[in-house]
């Protein structure tokens, strides 16, 4: 299996046969490995966690797994290293803690790491296929993507850009510009996508968001700029002006409803002008299907998940969120 092979030959050859064995049947369900110095090593499932009592990783183990990941050279790693994180083939990400250098305020490296969190990409394609048809009418609308840390926004961010990018039932494929400050959309090695994002796009990697968006509109036209996580007041912004520009805009950030977002001082004036015309509001589920519902620019229901039967609201009467203090 490709994907375990460029996990596993990170990790010291004598934790594998253990790390395999755990693992089991349930690659399709791991989410992370967490590799502290010299405590077990812990692997988090989608439902479940368990641990590698026999494996204590130690100072030279953790100076393997960094040469892995650096090909043997440090410096071709500082930048990822100021972020926290360095991005590997497969589009896996590996979270580093340790003793952090600062100058002037600013994170300048991370030494004696002695955390690794590999983080494991898997791309779920056909995730947003029943879902893409409520975004487009004439073109792309504006949409926000709000969920909780891992209730898939991403998995569902990346696999909207593909469909956009590539076309879908008679819809042709739109020129999308993907601004992904945290290689976690495209997961790029050297510029280069390692998850299928679709024909006609085009990624900023490691770009901060809000000068990603601006860049994309003048360098590359893109008629759809998809970022993930926005929050600061420079995203809105930039978000702001894109839309302005005629540009749709696809997006996701952090929250646990809809009310949630709207209470963020940072979000006022996107809620105020009634930027977006679509929300797609996640929960935390077992399910695989991680999307509770859809809501339109009035915050109208117009798509229910119940159960994994997917349900339309009746266009004539729609339910308001405002008035329905079961959907919060």
């Amino acid at each position: 299996m490709i994907l375990l092979e460029e996990i596993i030959r990170i990790l010291p050859i004598h934790f594998r046969k253990e790390l395999m064995t755990k693992i089991n049947q349930d690659w399709s369900q791991l989410q992370e490995i967490r590799i502290r110095i010299e405590r077990p090593i812990e692997l988090v499932f989608d439902q479940k966690t368990l641990w590698l009592r026999e494996s204590c990783p130690t100072k030279q183990d953790g100076q393997f797994i960094m040469n892995q990941l650096s090909e043997f050279s440090l410096y071709r790693l500082e930048e990822e290293l100021k972020q926290g994180y360095i991005t590997v083939q497969g589009g896996h990400r590996v979270g580093l803690a340790g003793k952090v250098n600062t100058s002037n305020g600013q994170v300048k490296a991370i030494k004696d790491i002695t955390s690794y969190n590999i983080r494991i990409a898997k791309q779920k394609k056909g995730v947003a296929d029943p879902y893409v048809r409520h975004l487009f009418r004439e073109r792309y609308l504006n949409t926000l993507i709000i969920g909780a840390p891992q209730t898939g926004k991403t998995t569902l961010l990346r696999d909207i850009s593909r469909l956009i990018a590539s076309g879908w039932g008679n819809v042709s494929p739109a020129k999308v510009g993907i601004v992904d400050e945290r290689s976690e959309i495209a997961g790029c090695i050297a510029g280069i996508p390692q998850h299928d994002i679709g024909i006609r796009s085009d990624v900023l990697d490691g770009c901060p968001k809000a000068e990603g968006m601006m860049m994309l509109i003048r360098s590359m036209s893109p008629e759809v700029i998809v970022v993930d996580e926005i929050g600061s007041l420079q995203d809105v912004s930039a978000l702001q002006e894109a839309i302005h520009a005629g540009v749709s805009i696809v997006c996701s950030a952090h929250g646990h409803s809809l009310t949630d977002i709207k209470s963020r001082s940072s979000f006022s004036s996107l809620f105020s002008e009634k930027v977006f015309d679509r929300f797609i509001i996640l929960q935390q589920t077992s399910a695989k299907d991680k999307v509770k519902q859809i809501n339109d620019r009035e915050e109208n229901i117009i798509m229910l998940n119940k159960g994994g039967r997917r349900g339309e609201m009746d266009r004539g009467n729609p339910i308001n969120l405002r008035n329905n203090a079961n959907w919060g």
